[in-house]
């Protein structure tokens, strides 16, 4: 990729400058590298409605090291707020808009260098993307996750997912209405990330991990002085790498991708970590079935060791960050590190471990070594399978031992919307395989998370009796027995289309196998009677359901 050299405008450049001393910088501020600011603040995202105030910060520390500041703002979808509706068609394509939205505001204004601020879900993947197109020194910082709420049920911490939860215990009358609307009130008392380690916190953390954020600084809380001053040091950083031209596609390597893949592994990260490591990937040049090999194999060498919120009912982010965050996992890994990565730091990844400063004492039942993981299954498993002939993706870390390996009778549905609603029927029984089809990215389209559905089957008790796959996406808050991400999707006529109610499906997370125990021949028939209608589809959601890759190529546009 070529690399951008120094091309800030200075004082004499006076037909672009005008516009910028019409804001009112002057001649002293554009003979400084200048700085932009990705603030992807709005007030509808708790994970970011504390980056306004982050961003002063990151002010600081850029005039303080000699650059100018400019900032201008980029979309964020709070998957929170769209999930269980037509918003979650949004969420994921809303990713490659803000990649391109971060590549053209950087060249289009010949910005020297950017400081990307974002938290959550599909944010900071498209950020990262951003990064790599416009290929300019680059800085991620989070907003960091916010604190948690008071115990509830099996809960020692209330968290955003647990109303979800909450509402299926409801259903079956577990809890009252009142219960439920007073559990809303306090399961989320701060801004930041939502608490569990989801994918808003596990792509923060696996920025971290690629070498793209300061060490330390993923899981400090959003409302931390820590997090001000992190900011504030990301600022005086970014005006270095401009200096020194360290680029992220000096940083976002295949060294560091498998960095990111060792450290998602460890920590039980989550299912959606996989699509968009390959969608980074992608942009690379390196290939899907490369990075799902990675995956396949590091599953095998690298066990999960930390257990955070799902994978855990009583530590959270907070106790995470506490317990060492990033740089406690990667020292424990650092046998199986590229340590030689470099980061931006502008050190090698080697060096930012032997470096860093615990500020907290270890807990060494949260955070174990290699040798005493909590589980030798890595945290996420790559699956194949006559049902899966390219992938399918799931998250041991969330899976109960006694259904690691689980055979189902299937019961279909052609959206979520329909197995939301055979679930408030109590349609949804002990045994059953949910089957959530034409969901995937050109389906749905846009490969929303089957969240709702999951959070209600464990409400109902259901999480250990029966299982969920899909050709959709899960939130990293999920668990319970599910696959996710299977590739063929539906619409493009994959194996997941042709099953039908009373089928036997096989899921073995432990050899990594799912199975439909349907014989090929009965395939065939079915297929030969097999239709597929596209919807009729407007605006955005027209364009990404035409250009998007399949699941296990990263869902981009191509």
């Amino acid at each position: 990729m070529q690399k951008h050299y120094k091309t800030n405008f200075t004082s004499d450049d006076v037909m672009n400058t005008i516009f910028y001393k019409a804001n009112g910088y002057c001649d002293d501020d554009l003979n400084r590298p200048i700085i932009g600011i990705a603030n992807s603040f709005n007030e509808i995202v708790p994970g970011h409605s504390n980056l306004r105030q982050v961003a002063d910060f990151v002010k600081k520390g850029i005039y303080r090291a000699g650059g100018t500041a400019v900032e201008f703002g980029t979309i964020a979808c709070c998957d929170g707020v769209a999930n269980g509706h037509i918003g979650n068609f949004y969420t994921l394509p809303s990713r490659d808009v803000i990649a391109f939205t971060i590549e053209i505001m950087a060249k289009a204004h010949k910005l020297d260098g950017i400081v990307l601020l974002g938290s959550c879900d599909k944010i900071v993947p498209g950020m990262l993307m951003g990064a790599v197109r416009a290929n300019i020194p680059a800085i991620f910082l989070p907003g960091g996750p916010m604190m948690s709420g008071t115990a509830f049920g099996e809960k020692s911490k209330a968290d955003m997912s647990t109303v979800a939860e909450a509402y299926g215990m409801h259903q079956v009358g577990k809890i009252t209405r009142d219960e439920l609307k007073n559990l809303s009130e306090i399961c989320a008392p701060t801004c930041g990330s939502c608490q569990f380690y989801g994918t808003a916190n596990t792509m923060c953390c696996t920025a971290e991990a690629l070498g793209m954020v300061l060490t330390g600084g993923a899981a400090i809380p959003a409302v931390y002085a820590e997090r001000m001053r992190f900011a504030q040091r990301s600022g005086e950083k970014i005006v270095e790498l401009v200096q020194k031209q360290i680029l992220p596609t000096d940083i976002i390597t295949p060294k560091a991708i498998r960095n990111a893949i060792r450290y998602v592994m460890a920590s039980g990260g989550s299912t959606n970590a996989v699509i968009h490591i390959c969608a980074i990937g992608h942009l690379l040049g390196i290939s899907s079935e490369d990075i799902m090999k990675e995956f396949d194999k590091q599953s095998e060498l690298i066990p999960h060791i930390a257990r955070i919120n799902p994978a855990s009912n009583d530590w959270d982010m907070e106790d995470f960050y506490k317990a060492g965050g990033v740089p406690r996992v990667m020292e424990h890994l650092k046998e199986h590190l590229d340590g030689d990565a470099l980061t931006v730091t502008a050190a090698t990844m080697a060096e930012n471990i032997e470096a860093y400063t615990y500020l907290y004492s270890a807990n060494d039942e949260m955070v174990r070594t290699l040798d005493n993981p909590h589980s030798t299954l890595g945290g996420l498993a790559i699956m194949r399978g006559n049902l899966a002939p390219n992938t399918g993706v799931a998250k041991p870390a969330a899976i109960a031992e006694e259904v690691r390996q689980f055979t189902g009778t299937a019961i279909c549905f052609d959206s979520e919307e329909e197995s939301i609603q055979a679930l408030e029927e109590k349609k949804i029984k002990p045994g059953h395989v949910v089957v959530i089809r034409y969901e995937g990215p050109k389906g749905g389209p846009g490969m929303r998370e089957m969240a709702v559905t999951m959070k209600m089957m464990h409400g109902q008790g259901l999480a250990k009796t029966a299982a969920l796959i899909t050709d959709g996406r899960f939130s990293g808050t999920n668990n319970g027995c599910f696959v996710g991400h299977i590739s063929p999707e539906a619409a493009e006529g994959g194996p997941i289309a042709l099953v039908k109610d009373g089928d036997k499906i096989t899921i073995d997370v432990i050899n990594k196998e799912l199975t439909l125990h349907v014989s090929e021949e009965e395939l065939s028939i079915r297929r030969a009677q097999w239709k597929y209608e596209p919807k009729d589809l407007k605006g955005y959601l027209s364009l990404y359901s035409r250009l998007a890759s399949s699941a296990d190529k990263g869902g981009v546009l191509e």
